[in-house]
């Protein structure tokens, strides 16, 4: 087993060399007190809960631990692990590139193939470029069909609670177990879609979970994702014939996401497209509280959507904390003004 940290990571290479990679968001409601002794205040909750999770013992089971550099804050785990604290284990940094295009591209497959080396001498074994290729493909697979759950969501017999179960099992099961499940809940549709007041996610994570039945029981059905953990992770093919440059391509390939630095106007268009698509009358930026990248783009995208005649409203998490009265009453008014 690898323990993954957030965010954008390549499971084809870890699974290439026989490592099923479960996420670390978290886990939520969890005692930072370990973690809050190595870290500062302004530290976000998912990594202060990730370096307590740790260092109570909770990724003993895993074999290596990988941190992507997807903000100043996993940077600081990742140097913590690596330099100081220790993980008892293998720490393999991720570093992804802040910005587009070729150079982009180059520095992300070199910096798999460095992943590759590290991970060739823990594991004691090199895949061969048929046995990338075959880990590659399962994943794509496994992406389309992630991709087709986003697409058809308001016709599936799911609720917004047991769909996002559902789409965040791609954190931790098996590729295959996932597309099992996946190709499952797509065999099951209504006759006509579900309704409700439209809503587009944006943010982190939807943390806690009780955050969706609030929304349901105030009227409204979430028809749209930008997420952090789902949305932006909606990864297309790659085509290249070089398996970690496929890997780099398929990674940098997902929608504008604020921890690999895409501009603000890219990030306007895709929300405006995803509202455009799904008929969304209203925006829900769920926002960990200190998330710095995150928080740089919420402003200007709220502006920009409002303009367009979207409700919209910015609610600061924490997932150390239970779901708050108050978020309640405020997306009850956020759905009653959209109506």
């Amino acid at each position: 087993m690898a323990a993954v940290y957030p965010i954008h990571h390549s499971r084809a290479l870890l699974r290439a060399f026989g490592l099923l990679p479960v996420e670390i968001w978290g886990p939520p409601r969890r005692d930072t007190a370990l973690g809050d002794v190595h870290l500062q205040p302004y530290t976000c909750s998912i990594v202060r809960a990730g370096l307590s999770f740790l260092l109570a013992g909770g990724l003993d089971v895993a074999d290596v631990v990988v941190v992507p550099h997807g903000c100043d804050s996993l940077q600081g785990l990742g140097s913590l692990l690596c330099d100081f604290l220790g993980a008892g284990k293998p720490v393999l940094p991720l570093y992804l590139p802040r910005g587009e295009g070729a150079s982009a591209l180059s520095f992300l497959a070199d910096e798999l193939g460095a992943m590759s080396l590290a991970l060739r001498q823990q594991v004691g074994r090199s895949p061969t470029d048929g046995e990338l290729v075959a880990a590659i493909e399962r994943e794509e697979l496994a992406d389309e069909h992630l991709r087709r759950l986003h697409a058809e969501r308001r016709w599936l017999r799911l609720s917004d609670l047991d769909f996002y179960r559902l789409v965040r099992s791609r954190e931790y099961l098996p590729a295959e177990r996932f597309l099992a499940l996946a190709e499952e809940a797509l065999g099951v549709r209504l006759e006509s879609p579900r309704q409700g007041v439209p809503v587009l996610l944006s943010g982190v994570l939807p943390e806690p979970m009780g955050i969706l039945d609030a929304l349901a029981e105030a009227g409204g059905i979430v028809v749209a994702d930008d997420l952090l953990c789902t949305g932006r992770r909606l990864y297309p093919r790659g085509t290249s014939p070089v398996p970690l440059r496929r890997m780099a391509e398929s990674l940098l390939g997902g929608p504008p996401d604020s921890t690999r630095g895409s501009p603000v106007a890219a990030r306007i268009a895709h929300l405006r497209a995803l509202a455009s698509t799904s008929g969304a009358k209203a925006a829900l930026f769920l926002v960990v509280k200190f998330c710095e990248p995150e928080q740089f783009y919420v402003p200007l995208l709220r502006k920009a959507l409002e303009r367009d005649g979207l409700r919209c409203i910015e609610a600061e998490i924490d997932i150390g904390e239970p779901l708050s009265a108050g978020l309640g009453t405020r997306l009850e008014a956020l759905l009653e003004s959209a109506r």
